[in-house]
């Protein structure tokens, strides 16, 4: 019988899922265990504690754990809407980004023939969706909840035209923004991306502040131009559209009707202890329940040293297969990504070492 146990529910898009933890006796101590998957099917079982603890640390793990679900918009109401009842519910806007799986290089061609796909610059930078409702303008983070912006850029949503929903990317004082949800009384998400393409264009073209929108390409030749022209530049990738596909909220599980390729590769790692006085960090990341380590990054002189169990974003060469990324450089901190997201399936192995697993 469970000392303390509780069903979450996830439901956003075509994601539709639940999540259950308890606390249960064995032998002299107590365990967490988990259980997941996608409503009404089979779930996946699992422990957090791989050996019996008093009740107090066994509490503490169960604790973390339904907080860490909880944070990604995990709720107790079986409806499953995310944040519903939490300590985060008035800040949720209902909001979800469409997120986007990598391509490889070996894909990238297959697109740039296909002209159904438009191309664009991938920015590194914080995802952001922008609404404005009433002259009220306010800052949407990647998993929907509102976040502060800089002046700058509220200042030259305020005065865009209207009501409006943008999705776009940060950076510094400035925002790049590539799709429009709503515009006015209208919501876009079910139109083709060229129709949120042509209405966020009429919205933002006459914008000549801190709010920009990308250039898209749309003939193969546009298409490996602007490619050749961002690899020179050295900018971290492109992303390809679907130009009939409506904006879809998540991530799917494979493939999708927005897919990124990026140039060099990046990672979101979690912070272990900094080494011995040094400024540099250890990296670790997830597979399943338990923590890779991936090495060390240095961290520059002028930035402040990230503190362990926080979220860091690493720009690398590739992935040494049970070692450590080659070349790691430290590019900052990620309060939008959840510790949770921090995957080993996220990594860019050297291609022996892909092809060892193949």
């Amino acid at each position: 019988m469970p000392m303390e146990s509780v069903t979450l529910y996830y439901r956003e898009g075509n994601s539709d899922k639940v999540y259950q933890a308890s606390i249960e006796p064995q032998g002299a101590g107590f365990v967490v265990n988990f259980a997941f998957g996608r409503r009404s099917s089979t779930l996946q079982a699992g422990t957090k504690t791989h050996a019996p603890l008093a009740y107090a640390e066994a509490k503490k793990v169960y604790d973390a754990l339904v907080r860490s679900k909880t944070a990604k918009g995990y709720t107790a109401g079986p409806s499953g809407v995310p944040y519903s009842g939490g300590n985060k519910a008035e800040r949720d806007t209902g909001l979800r980004p469409q997120l986007l799986n990598p391509i490889t290089e070996d894909e990238v061609e297959r697109f740039l023939a296909d002209p159904a796909y438009w191309l664009q610059e991938k920015k590194d930078g914080r995802r952001i969706m922008l609404r404005k409702n009433a002259g009220e303008v306010v800052g949407i983070n990647r998993t929907g909840l509102t976040v502060g912006l800089p002046e700058s850029i509220l200042e030259s949503a305020r005065a865009l035209p209207g009501d409006f929903v943008l999705d776009g990317e940060a950076i510094g004082d400035r925002l790049y923004v590539f799709d429009c949800l709503a515009r006015g009384q209208a919501k876009l998400e079910a139109h083709p991306y060229r129709d949120r393409w042509r209405a966020l264009l009429e919205l933002a073209s006459g914008c000549r502040g801190s709010i920009e929108a990308l250039p898209t390409a749309a003939a193969s030749g546009d298409k490996r131009d602007l490619l050749r022209f961002l690899r020179e530049k050295n900018t971290e990738g492109v992303v390809l559209k679907d130009r009939a596909a409506p904006y879809t909220p998540g991530r799917p599980a494979s493939g999708g009707t927005q897919v990124k390729f990026k140039f060099v590769a990046t990672a979101s790692c979690l912070v272990t202890a900094g080494r011995n006085g040094k400024r540099s960090v250890g990296l670790e990341v997830l597979e399943g329940n338990k923590r890779i380590a991936v090495g060390n990054v240095s961290i520059p002189p002028k930035a402040p040293i990230p503190q362990q169990g926080q979220v860091i974003e690493v720009r690398y060469l590739y992935a040494h297969r049970g070692g450590a990324l080659f070349q790691p450089v430290y590019l900052g901190r990620r309060t939008d990504i959840l510790a949770s997201d921090c995957k080993l399936a996220q990594l860019k192995f050297r291609r022996d070492d892909a092809e060892d697993d193949a």
